[in-house]
């Protein structure tokens, strides 16, 4: 198969679809691999090591997309790009499709086969694309969250693990997923006070048994959310529903009873946000305040830590992208039902139910449109 690797162009986005690594691997397999220049720079990977992994580079993105059969990316095309996509042509990377209904027409438009790594799910429930920029988001939301606490910043000017004879940072983690365990685990280890909240009980034991005595659990309710941000310095919403877009947990209303400083974090922002006042934001302009609350909801966290963030993502990828390149998406996605989650759209359908729903389209069963 023909592979190509675009150089991603969001905002401050540095982290590129494959490692060198991973190139070499595909190579192996008797594949075709096209990198455009410079799209691996970012992340520490120079265009060398790409040719000495056996690819080609191409100068324009205009030309990688022209040649593949399979385009390996790590965030969703922005408008840029829609008019580069082919029919037929295979577009394997995040899409959060449920928080964009352009982009979920642009790709209906464009005939492509869409492959959206949030969507592959493992029978446990678990989604291995998601997993590893889950992991870093999640420890990245404390970073943030600590910084923007800075008076500097605008925060409430408080040290998230305190010092002697100081109380620590009270910071409020609302989800107990991937992303809401490294936040609670980055969080505990410098010292905050943390609580974290989730509606499965069955989880909220699970992490009241591995996590440190700083880390307290409680059930998720709006009640209990409602109580609980005024009297927290720094909150976290973690919430996830594969390929859905994300619940408003935090409401509008709320921020009044917030503490004048109080940071809110919204990793959910990629599905829509679970914080009913934020909105994207990028890593050049951050943050933005409402009601004296600062809001931190950068769409692409992970794209600041990219060498970490690209080595993670590719050890999750490549082994999906390996049997779409062996075997083609039909016969690939009919062998691993994991990966068959992934499809979102195919020839112009929906074939995804939370993207459907999100904006009342037309769901269509897979095994009707294949």
């Amino acid at each position: 198969m023909i592979i190509g690797i675009p150089k991603e162009i969001k905002n401050n986005e540095n982290r590129v679809g494959l490692t060198p690594a991973g190139t070499a691997e595909l190579i192996k397999f008797g594949h075709s691999l096209y990198i455009q220049a410079d799209a691996g720079s970012g992340s520490g990977f120079p265009d060398e090591d790409y040719i000495s992994a056996g690819a080609v580079i191409l100068q324009t993105i205009e030309e990688v997309y022209n040649i593949a059969e399979m385009i390996i990316k790590v965030k969703e095309p922005i408008k840029a790009e829609y008019p580069l996509i082919k029919k037929g042509q295979i577009i394997y990377t995040y899409f959060h499709f449920a928080s964009s209904e352009e982009l979920t027409k642009a790709m209906m438009d464009s005939g492509a086969v869409c492959l959206a790594y949030e969507t592959v799910e493992l029978k446990d429930g678990s989604l291995p694309l998601l997993i590893p920029m889950s992991e870093v988001a999640g420890r990245m939301s404390v970073q943030e969250g600590a910084k923007y606490l800075e008076k500097t910043f605008g925060g409430r000017g408080v040290l998230l693990g305190g010092v002697a004879g100081v109380h620590p940072a009270k910071v409020l983690i609302v989800g107990g997923g991937i992303v809401g365990t490294e936040a609670a685990k980055m969080a505990a280890g410098l010292g905050a006070d943390v609580t974290i909240m989730d509606v499965n009980l069955k989880r909220l034991r699970y992490l009241d048994d591995i996590m440190p005595a700083n880390v307290k659990t409680m059930m998720s309710n709006s009640y209990n959310i409602r109580d609980m941000i005024k009297t927290h310095d720094l909150i976290i919403g973690a919430v996830l529903i594969p390929g859905a877009k994300a619940p408003s947990l935090i409401t509008r209303d709320m921020l009044s009873s917030m503490k004048p400083g109080t940071v809110l974090v919204d990793v959910a922002i990629d599905q829509g946000g679970c914080i009913e006042t934020s909105h994207p934001t990028t890593h050049d302009n951050p943050t933005f305040v409402i009601d004296e609350v600062i809001h931190y909801s950068v769409a692409n966290m992970p794209g600041a830590v990219p060498r970490t963030s690209t080595i993670a993502l590719t050890n999750a990828t490549l082994p999906y992208a390996i049997k779409i390149a062996n075997k083609g998406w039909q016969k690939a996605c009919k062998e691993d039902k994991a990966l068959k989650k992934g499809l979102n759209i195919v020839n112009g359908k929906i074939v995804y139910g939370g993207v459907a729903e999100a904006f009342d389209l037309e769901y269509f069963d897979l095994e009707n449109v294949v």
